[in-house]
């Protein structure tokens, strides 16, 4: 019998006492703690195991396929690109197979599971989903990856803020090189706009959505790769203007933070006559994360960092106003920690029942302050935006379609044991 090969990154007691030696199909749930979690359509037998405390998915594969996989998750992984930790790779001779073990990515959602939570109304909300998708594949373009198999199946999302961080899943197409060609990034884009399509009318028809809406999607995801090249060409374009000029440089550095690139490098090059050309070396996205992270040591998702930093420069001003004086940005953090943030998740959280992480519950809370606060001309406070967050505000049909209908709203939350799609 041969037996099988083990590299496994996370030697723990309990994923080395399972039972490598039998097929990944074979495994029985009343002598493997094996975890019952829906999967999307895949070509391959997915399943999951909890061992050490820790969740994991196995995918058994051909070991060639298994191979090339673990090799570009651990490229993504040493490039901090967005997609699931590779744990593991078991090669098992006696059945001719692999089995690739991933970290699971905890607090992720499926795309079924997220758009069967969103009226087919909201096409703000979707735009989101969207969203996350094109930032995803144009770092992974920006750092040599070609997909190869762009799909919302091979994909998983995260709330980061108010917006969906999107995480490659699925790497069995994938390759590295050191530059894309625009035809590997049309094609890679091509694969999307496909895959997309028939993933989200499938959706729409098994949850039996109405026919109108078909049209609408089709239109949604045909605008996707106009969405890519805008994004693209922000990060990569090379202006000319005259040397006169230089303050454009402060707003193309601006334009870039907004959208959470950091700024490595700026060269302006003489071209013709008093004439400059402007290029800037885009770092990865988490300008934002960076600034919070010094001053408050908090580690958080870009979008996160980008509500909260809104928070503690409007508790900063406050402070200024109240001393007469400008105070320094170290202490308005350690003030705003104590003061906002901290009993600010504690309670947001709870009045969530726990849902989610303590970060997001209190940029949820941040954000449907600022709708109601919008919505009635003043700020509404704090207690307002709990009931309406927790569900047990007054009805207000208007307050509750200004929040649903934004494109910054909340998400609905979903619970772990939250039924399969």
């Amino acid at each position: 019998m041969a037996l099988p090969e083990l590299t496994l990154r996370a030697p723990c007691p309990g994923l080395l006492a399972l039972p490598w030696d039998l097929p990944l199909a074979e495994w029985q749930a009343t002598e493997v703690p094996l975890r019952d979690i829906a999967v999307g359509p895949s070509r391959h037998l997915v399943r999951f195991v909890e061992a050490d405390g820790e969740l994991w998915a196995l995918k058994d594969m051909p070991e060639r396929i298994a191979r090339r996989e673990y090799d570009v998750l651990r490229h993504l992984e040493d490039e901090c690109l967005p997609a699931v930790r590779p744990a593991g790779l078991v090669r098992q001779p006696e059945h001719d197979t692999a089995v690739l073990v991933t970290r699971y990515l905890q607090g992720s959602w499926q795309y079924r599971r997220l758009i069967m939570r969103l009226p087919p109304n909201r096409p703000l909300q979707r735009a989101r989903l969207f969203d996350g998708m094109i930032s995803l594949l144009v770092d992974l373009h920006r750092n040599g990856v070609f997909w190869g198999d762009c799909s919302l199946a091979n994909t998983l999302f995260m709330r980061d803020g108010q917006s969906l961080q999107a995480y490659l899943v699925d790497a069995e197409t994938s390759e590295i090189h050191p530059e894309l060609s625009d035809g590997q990034r049309e094609h890679d884009l091509t694969i999307l706009v496909e895959n997309v399509a028939a993933g989200m009318i499938d959706l729409a028809t098994r949850l039996e959505r109405p026919p109108e809406i078909i049209p609408q999607l089709i239109d949604e995801v045909t605008a996707l790769p106009d969405r890519y090249r805008d994004l693209w060409d922000v990060l990569h374009a090379a202006p000319v203007f005259a040397f006169g000029d230089r303050y454009r440089v402060e707003g193309t550095i601006r334009e870039l933070n907004e959208l959470g690139f950091a700024v490595d490098e700026v060269s302006l090059r003489p071209v013709e006559g008093d004439r400059a050309r402007l290029q800037v070396t885009v770092g990865d996205r988490n300008f934002h994360c960076d600034q919070l992270r010094r001053l408050t040591g908090l580690e958080v998702g870009e979008g996160q960092a980008r509500i909260l930093l809104g928070d503690l420069r409007a508790h900063r001003a406050w402070m200024s106003r109240r001393a007469g004086a400008e105070v320094p940005d170290e202490a308005a953090a350690r003030s705003w920690t104590d003061t906002c943030l901290t009993p600010g998740m504690r309670t947001a959280h709870a009045v969530l029942g726990g849902a989610g992480s303590p970060v997001q519950a209190y940029c949820d809370l941040l954000e449907v302050r600022w709708l109601l606060s919008e919505r009635a001309g003043r700020d509404v406070g704090n207690e307002a935006a709990l009931a309406a967050l927790g569900g047990s505000a007054p009805t207000d049909s208007a307050a509750k379609t200004a929040v649903a209908d934004s494109p910054t709203g909340p998400l609905p939350r979903i619970r772990d044991d939250d039924e399969p799609y």
